[in-house]
């Protein structure tokens, strides 16, 4: 999608991200990865550096996906909380837990100093602090809980130091990270074709298939591999398996800039669902100023289109609390969040062989993307790894609260269908379409994704998504097409994928047999 089409994250706006060429005939290599995000660039490094032969394919830029609309935090601080986590993973899963995100913050680090990255990387302090429903009762359970998964330094404190409101007792978790998330994947590229990889921009695959060796194919291209990495977002290589088994959500931003120094740099959350979350970021060739970036809002994808609404909300809470007045930005991005709470990293739950998947992101994607080039490069070579179990994606929680959330988000998908029942559309003639904007229309039995773009020409495609069928909802915010059951996204005209799972366009009104 054109970025003039959709709104445009911090990282975009201030750094042009790297295409490549596309591949054109088919390539053998040791490891192929799909995607070129965070956890396909980190897998993808660690195996080249590792002297493996690697080609990343992805249909958008490097960071074009899902890792260029993230804020970037680094925190081994949960956003389900420890004291959950410990209920449906026990101790030891809890304990896991809190290693391997501390471990992706070290790791990224490290691959920062030793690579000689120049991308704002730094060490702050990460702060919950609680929203109305909560007191210091739930910071203690917390921090008692992080203390029993290895984080002894968790602290509860009076209050934020430095802040320009005052928090209340907030919950301390020392040397959490940040980044500049595009200047990071920049480095990452550099070394990856210094080890001998290669890189293609422009390709999408629509098929990935396991056995000796392994292969991922599109229109005019097939890589054969060993290895085929699916780090897609939502995996784009199982049908079912994985998708039942973790919900769509999109979250919103706004970013504006304050004067330096006028807001502590640290990594701040509050309590409340969906919280809210916050940071600074310098701001190249403004040394007075920085940018400060909220985020929250959530709402399950293709449920509602009310982004202006949100945007709001977000504006006024932050104008309450922080010196800014101007939003010059303001961005939504997707997250997929797993009925248990951590990612499904590792080897494909459909049993394909050699073919891995990295998904669920859970809204911290920056290490849960991390984790998943650790963990998978260490499969991919053979190496123990001692969080294979943890995010097993074949894995299965029988706890109350696990159970629980996957009957909701499954229930919510089987309600989706009753849209299919030809009860109408959201307007009754395509003329009521203005330019720029989408309706669903009802035309005999078939449900209608209709967009008239901007020189007036209505498109029409079928409205059902192509991975099991639900109707797409329209996105006047990011001017797409989505899917409420589980997350697929198509452009406006509804001729390109712009997330999976589903591998191909909405089908043109007309040829849907």
């Amino acid at each position: 999608m054109k970025s003039s089409e959709r709104s445009v994250s911090v990282w975009e706006a201030t750094r042009e991200q790297r295409e490549f060429p596309p591949l054109q005939g088919e390539v053998r290599a040791e490891v192929c990865v799909v995607g070129a995000g965070i956890a396909g660039m980190t897998t993808a490094y660690l195996l080249a550096k590792a002297g493996r032969r690697v080609v990343v394919l992805d249909d958008n830029a490097v960071g074009g996906g899902e890792t260029g609309q993230t804020t970037a935090h680094l925190t081994s601080a949960m956003d389900d909380y420890y004291h959950v986590l410990e209920k449906v993973h026990g101790k030891d899963g809890a304990r896991l837990t809190r290693d391997s995100h501390q471990g992706a913050i070290d790791a990224i680090e490290r691959i920062v100093t030793e690579e000689g990255i120049d991308c704002d990387f730094a060490r702050v302090d990460g702060y919950w602090f609680c929203g109305p429903e909560h007191g210091r009762d739930f910071l203690e359970k917390e921090r008692d809980a992080a203390h029993r998964a290895g984080a002894t330094d968790a602290e509860v404190v009076e209050r934020v130091p430095g802040m320009p409101f005052d928090t209340g007792p907030a919950l301390r978790f020392p040397r959490q990270g940040q980044f500049h998330v595009l200047k990071y994947l920049e480095g990452l590229v550099r070394c990856i074709e210094r080890d001998g990889g290669a890189i293609h921009t422009g390709n999408h695959v629509d098929g990935v298939e396991g056995g000796s060796p392994a292969k991922a194919s599109g229109k005019g291209f097939t890589v054969t591999a060993d290895a085929v990495v699916v780090a897609t977002n939502s995996p784009i290589s199982d049908f079912v398996a994985v998708h039942t088994k973790q919900a769509p959500y999109r979250t919103f931003v706004v970013a504006g800039r304050v004067p330096a120094g006028s807001v502590p740099r640290v990594l701040l959350w509050d309590s409340l669902d969906p919280y809210h979350y916050v940071r600074t970021q310098p701001a190249e060739g403004d040394p007075a100023r920085e940018w400060l970036i909220v985020g929250g809002e959530d709402h399950k994808t293709g449920h509602h289109d009310d982004a202006d609404e949100r945007f709001a909300r977000l504006e006024a809470w932050t104008r309450a609390r922080f010196p800014v007045q101007d939003f010059e930005l303001r961005w939504s991005g997707q997250v997929l969040e797993p009925v248990d709470f951590l990612g499904y990293l590792g080897r494909d739950p459909a049993g394909h062989e050699n073919v891995y998947i990295a998904t669920g992101d859970s809204g911290q994607g920056m290490t849960h993307g991390t984790i998943a080039g650790l963990l998978i490069s260490d499969l991919v070579l053979g190496r123990a790894n001692p969080w294979e179990t943890l995010y097993d994606p074949k894995r299965k929680t029988l706890s109350v609260d696990s159970v629980k959330m996957f009957l909701e988000e499954n229930l919510d998908v089987a309600l989706q269908y009753k849209d299919l029942l030809p009860t109408g559309g959201e307007v009754k003639d395509a003329g009521e379409i203005a330019p720029g904007t989408g309706a669903i229309l009802q035309k005999g039995l078939t449900k209608v994704a209709a967009y008239r773009d901007q020189g007036g020409t209505l498109h029409q495609r079928v409205a059902n998504c192509t991975h099991l069928g639900c109707i797409v909802q329209w996105n006047s915010e990011e001017k797409s097409w989505d899917c409420p059951c589980h997350g697929s996204r198509f452009s406006a005209e509804g001729d390109q994928v712009l997330n999976g799972p589903a591998l191909g366009p909405l089908k043109p009104y007309g040829e849907e047999g």
